[in-house]
């Protein structure tokens, strides 16, 4: 896993109690950011909180951003589970942006649920001590002999309860307890956790209510449309604005000088009127002339052609090398070489990056779909010359967000609009803005060998990998992990790099780095496994041997052996692998580890006329002892193979003189409903602390996928995407 994410503060709980506004429990809790002295609370107006009303009415906060993957959900399963609350009588309300409170409030690399798996539980669990101590208190009998029902404490013969409304205002009198002192339930008893839970948010998605970014609206708002140059960072040479503000309902229409960070304000002209339609007919007027850039220079055909030299030459560096490569590769019974390679890709969120900002007074107020809403907050103050203290920013539920939303451009767009026109501004991006300005999963191109013994065990493994860079230094989302497997499991082993100077965004999608890896080693694995005359699944289970731990306990990089054969076996037996398949019908299969998370797929193919079916995909995952909602665990699992074939199919981006030529859906194709396989979840419970399933299902889908179209045609699949390879 190359990707670097922020990393997770101390989880750290600091807990009070207080009296609800009109009666009942306020429980608050702080988690606090890293690098607060031990034991520094603060009183803030924005605490996480529950709040338990007179009427037994629960009501919990949600901190971390929802983008699709169901956490303003599972996160309050947490608490409510140990509160051992009614969750037919639970509320769910989206918490404030604040870091000084909640910590780490971001969303991206499937963190979210290993991160909250304590300490939203012991959250729970100080409401039901205090509740069963309230109860105490009244029955005048000692707290040891109550337990609790959902909504209720009781004694343990039975003959008292009273209901959580009935106690709160009590409970709101006490001290919180130390929540290292309380045991949590014990799995056995679990009432909500483990169970199939809807979203929270599913009726009002389904009826039209304002939930996301784009439905945001303020008073005196205005709307922003917000003209870049094809080429990144380009500036605006030249423009005549008369024919933008002679559009009906054209308020404002400005060149923007902008910056070169392509995180940040770039250059641009901004059109805003009194409608969305208004401005998007002005910035139409426009006929605008652009500077000339170095990145105009840059083309996917151009990179294609440099890694395809850089593979003849001696690599620009070493990364990892684990025996002797050479000698083991001159000695090999058999040598496989291969070269795969996979273009730019965008993250194609459904809803287009928008934002809507208030600059008055010298501070703003933003609503945003943001994934990591506090670096927003300082790119904003940095680039309006304002204090971080000073914006106030809301959380939106996100309409997608795969990654791309953990970069915040479009937040300091929108606020620096608003500070220049002196009104509030909603700017929305175009889908062309959206796709042509994302910031990519970067391409890559690997040189494979592998060499062989006459028992067709794998001795040898080389990667040359050429990636964008300059020394040392990869651009962003651009690195490989040197200990992806197979490492650790050949005794020689060595991964190469080779960089090239890139001028185009990139950024994290999905499964960062492993949405590409998982096609290039599962990949060749399956080309290795049939040169040495073994059946893929069989390879794989010798090549992964006995249950070992590669690398360290604990650490992102290390590989349980056994929890990926579990899956492995667990797939192949749910798929009936082995079984035959008529003429062009083909099984694949991958397994791959990524974000914490073991996951095997199978997929069966047909292929006709160049056209591929995928007929149906199972999986087997493994993300440790608890699935916290199944309901919204197998929606993930869909979801991420789904993505994984869509963009497998034909999903790229590609350069030309610095600019990406796709535009619209038309030619960046989503997969549609009736090119959609049934996708079969199957999960292995192991003894090992849960973590999110947002990412780790993808790696194996498109390595699957090209597996299983060999195996119906003979052909290797070694670039993508797939269309027009099989014609």
């Amino acid at each position: 896993m190359d990707a670097t994410f922020p990393h997770s503060p101390s989880r750290r709980l600091f807990l009070k109690t207080g009296a609800a506004a009109g009666g009942g429990l306020l429980l608050s809790f702080n988690l606090p950011a890293a690098g607060r002295a031990e034991g520094e609370a603060t009183a803030n107006p924005f605490s996480a909180f529950v709040r338990i009303a007179p009427d037994g009415v629960v009501t919990i906060a949600a901190t971390r951003p929802e983008i699709g993957q169901g956490i303003k959900t599972s996160s309050p399963m947490l608490i409510a589970e140990e509160l051992d609350a009614d969750w037919s009588r639970v509320r769910i309300e989206q918490a404030p942006i604040d870091a000084k409170v909640f910590g780490e409030q971001s969303a991206g690399g499937s963190t979210s649920t290993p991160d909250d798996w304590t300490p939203m539980r012991q959250v729970g669990a100080v409401g039901r001590a205090l509740l069963i101590q309230a109860a105490a208190q009244r029955w005048k009998t000692p707290a040891a002999g109550l337990t609790t029902e959902p909504g209720f404490v009781v004694d343990a013969a039975g003959k008292r309860r009273a209901s959580y409304g009935e106690l709160a205002q009590a409970a709101a009198g006490l001290a919180a307890p130390d929540p290292k002192t309380l045991v949590l339930k014990d799995p056995k008893t679990y009432r909500i956790i483990g169970k199939p839970q809807k979203q929270s948010d599913t009726p009002a998605i389904v009826t039209g209510k304002p939930l996301y970014g784009i439905d945001v609206r303020v008073p005196g708002m205005l709307y922003a449309t917000f003209l870049k140059a094809p080429v990144f960072a380009a500036k605006v040479a030249e423009v005549d604005l008369a024919p933008a503000k002679a559009v009906k309902g054209v308020r404002h229409a400005f060149v923007v000088d902008g910056g070169t960070e392509l995180e940040g304000l770039l250059g641009g002209v901004v059109v805003v009127g009194d409608t969305w339609w208004a401005a998007r007919k002005g910035r139409n007027a426009l006929e605008v002339t652009w500077a000339d850039h170095p990145t105009s220079a840059q083309s996917s055909a151009g990179f294609a052609a440099q890694a395809a030299a850089l593979h003849k030459q001696p690599p620009h560096r070493n990364v990892r090398t684990v025996g002797d490569v050479k000698a083991a590769l001159g000695g090999a019974a058999k040598v496989v070489q291969a070269e795969y390679s996979y273009p730019f890709n965008a993250h194609a969120t459904l809803e287009p990056q928008n934002c809507t900002a208030s600059f008055k007074d010298g501070k703003v107020e933003i609503w945003a779909p943001a994934q990591n809403p506090e670096d927003g907050r300082e790119l904003v103050a940095k680039t309006l010359g304002i204090k971080p203290d000073d914006i106030t920013l809301h959380f939106t539920r996100s309409g997608g967000g795969f990654g791309r939303r953990l970069m915040n451009d479009f937040m300091v767009e929108a606020a620096w609009i608003s500070k220049v026109v002196g009104a509030p501004v909603k700017l929305l991006w175009t889908r062309e803005d959206d796709l042509q300005h994302d910031f990519y999963r970067p391409a890559g191109y690997h040189s494979l060998t592998a060499g062989l013994d006459a028992k067709g065990d794998l001795v040898a493994w080389r990667n040359h990998f050429v990636s964008f860079g300059e020394g040392e230094k990869f651009v962003r989302a651009a690195g490989m992990n040197a200990t992806q497997f197979p490492f650790g499991a050949v005794p020689n082993y060595a991964l190469d790099v080779s960089v090239m100077p890139l001028g185009v965004p990139t950024g994290w999608l999905r499964a960062p780095g492993n949405n590409a890896y998982g096609f290039v080693l599962q990949g060749f694995t399956d080309e290795v496994a049939h040169a040495a005359g073994q059946d893929p699944v069989a390879f794989r289970r010798r090549l992964l041997g006995e249950p070992r731990l590669i690398g360290e306990p604990g650490k992102g990089d290390s590989f349980d052996t056994g929890r990926m054969r579990g899956v492995l076996d667990l797939v192949a037996e749910k798929s009936g692998w082995g079984r035959k398949t008529g003429k062009g019908v083909g099984l694949g299969v991958a397994c791959h580890y990524s974000h914490r998370g073991y996951v095997a797929v199978v997929m069966e193919v047909a292929v006709a006329d160049g056209q591929v079916e995928v007929r149906k995909a199972w999986a087997a995952v493994d993300v440790g002892r608890q699935i916290v909602n199944p309901n919204g665990a197998e929606q993930q699992v869909q979801g991420s193979i789904l993505d994984g074939v869509g963009s497998a199919m034909g999903q790229q981006i590609t350069i030309e003189n610095g600019a990406a030529t796709q535009s619209n859906f038309g030619d960046f194709p989503m997969l549609r409903f009736a090119d959609a396989p049934d996708v079969e979840v199957h999960f292995r419970v192991t003894d090992h602390d849960p973590t999110g399933l947002g990412e780790p299902a993808l790696p194996p889908a498109p390595a699957a996928l090209v597996n299983a179209i060999f195996a119906a045609t003979g052909k290797r699949i070694r670039s993508l995407p797939i269309a027009g390879q099989l014609a």
